[in-house]
């Protein structure tokens, strides 16, 4: 089984920054893809950022584009997100994903209890 657990939510100012992580144990972490999901309340769940097991292939939503950058650590079995330029509109519950192959948009087979991001304009 695979666990995952994000931190670094918060409430920042519009304009400001945040940067999430999601420490992942219980696999081999460097064999994970890895997503960031966001759910704000009456909306979809969507994906704005995937990282491939190697960091070398990255996904962004058109939404986060820019402002948004994933990474990976691969000896500290962690991913983050680092938020920049944030939006009333980023509010959401942030959540960790986890799942074997490529496929940013696809289902994920492993997810964490999610973190909440609030923005004040």
């Amino acid at each position: 089984q695979v666990q995952l657990v994000e931190s670094g939510g918060g409430l920042v100012q519009a304009g400001g920054s945040l940067r999430l992580s999601c420490a992942v144990s219980g696999r081999t972490f460097s064999r994970l893809n890895m997503g960031w999901f966001r759910q704000a309340p009456g909306k979809e769940r969507e994906c704005v950022a995937a990282i491939s097991w190697s960091g070398g292939t990255t996904y962004y939503a058109d939404s986060v584009k820019g402002r948004f950058t994933i990474s990976r650590d691969n000896a500290k079995n962690t991913v983050y997100l680092q938020m920049n330029s944030l939006k009333p509109e980023d509010a959401a519950v942030y959540y960790c994903a986890a799942r074997l192959y490529w496929n940013p948009q696809g289902e994920y087979d492993y997810w964490g209890q999610g973190t909440q991001v609030t923005v004040s304009s």
